[in-house]
């Protein structure tokens, strides 16, 4: 620890960024080899299905896979996000688990086996930051090699699935007014179920869309639907007008015969006023105050049904506390392995279990219900999940 200085921090970070996309792990364990004699450093990505933390290593993919939940320390550190410091049964050695998170996008877990710092939590926090750096080098570096997103698989994607997972913005956002946590199932062969969302100084924007059909014809069609709809919102128009466009680009392409089922929602990040878009199967849940309700809201044609169809706004209000639960159709209307509905009662149910838990975690648990009352991971249809937390913006100091 004597080759510690003051501003290594600074100084690794730098260093970070200059390293080459796929040096970023050796880069990373040579610099706390030098300031903080570690021995080892892994980095562990969590895969599509939110199920295993797997390391990064060239391929063909080598090592232990850990369970993202559970009593494994590496798996606990991803689960609670925060550092978890694992006393090992070498004397004078421990293995700090860090979380590796950007905004609120859960990545994985880097694990640093080094001599047990004699400035405690202060040393601590120092590599949690620097797990943090990682994380960001790595979604910059992805543009550039394919290293990570590998990492990240336990087996190989359908086409279908690598389309929507690559049209996603990520798994999580984090502000100072809200988290996001979302999560996609099966994640291996999801077809035509999407998220997305876009934030601005004032407003968050969240679209849930439900492509008809399955495979790589749901895939295409879900693109097309998100594309269109973030082209018209990047140009400014409000929500109705922006479901008015993205119905016209999706009905020009299939002239009805197939559709998007879409719900949009934008925030008024300083009031929480909502203007709300339902053109189809997506359902809206609230849990406020301990209490689970659904959000009844004015059915309208999904996107592309007809041929310039108009959409309307219909206002709500979110209050601090609040949590906002977004279930595609392959959550609320799938059905049990002896033919009943997972329907709005189980769903209720599970979504008042998870009140304690974060908003990732709150999502996946819904998915893990879901996957419960099934019977099987086969879920027969995509089913998508988003998680909301809304604390509003804070007041001017």
């Amino acid at each position: 620890m004597s080759n510690q200085p003051s501003n290594w921090l600074g100084a690794a970070e730098s260093a970070l960024r200059a390293a080459p996309p796929t040096s970023l792990l050796s880069t990373a364990r040579s610099l706390l080899a030098d300031y903080l004699d570690a021995r080892s450093v892994t980095l562990l990505l969590a895969d599509y299905g939110l199920t295993v933390l797997q390391p990064v290593t060239r391929l063909p993919h080598t090592g232990e896979t850990v369970p993202a939940r559970g009593d494994h320390p590496a798996g606990r550190a991803f689960s609670a996000q925060a550092a978890v410091v694992e006393v090992t049964s070498e004397p004078g050695m421990v293995t700090a688990h860090l979380p590796v998170t950007v905004r609120g996008d859960r990545l994985g877990v880097l694990s640093v086996h080094l001599p047990e710092p004699s400035a405690g939590a202060p040393l601590v926090l120092e590599l949690a930051a620097f797990a943090t750096a990682v994380g960001h080098e790595m979604l910059t570096a992805e543009r550039d090699t394919d290293l990570y997103l590998q990492a990240r698989r336990r087996k190989r994607l359908t086409l279908a699935a690598e389309m929507q997972w690559q049209l996603l913005p990520g798994r999580g956002f984090l502000c100072d007014e809200f988290t996001l946590g979302a999560h996609l199932e099966p994640a291996y062969a999801i077809g035509g179920d999407n998220f997305d969302w876009s934030t601005t100084e004032d407003h968050l924007t969240i679209t849930v869309s439900d492509g008809s059909g399955h495979g790589i014809q749901a895939a295409l069609l879900t693109n097309l639907t998100v594309n269109a709809l973030r082209n018209a919102r990047r140009s400014g128009i409000s929500p109705a007008d922006q479901a008015c466009l993205a119905d016209q680009a999706v009905y020009g392409e299939y002239g009805g015969s197939r559709y998007s089922a879409t719900l949009l929602l934008c925030f008024d990040l300083a009031t929480g006023r909502i203007q709300a878009v339902d053109a189809g199967s997506p359902q809206l849940y609230r849990l406020r105050d301990d209490i689970v309700e659904r959000v009844e809201l004015e059915a309208q044609v999904p996107l592309g049904m007809f041929e310039e169809s108009e959409y309307y706004e219909q206002p709500l209000q979110v209050e601090p506390g609040d949590r906002l639960i977004i279930a595609s159709s392959g959550v609320h209307g799938a059905l049990s392995a002896d033919g009943k509905f997972f329907g709005e009662i189980a769903l209720r149910e599970t979504i008042a279990a998870t009140r304690s838990s974060s908003a990732h975690e709150a999502a996946r648990a819904v998915v893990d219900g879901l996957i419960q009352y099934h019977g099987s991971h086969d879920l027969p249809h995509d089913a998508a999940v988003v998680c909301l937390d809304w604390r509003g913006r804070p007041a001017a100091s």
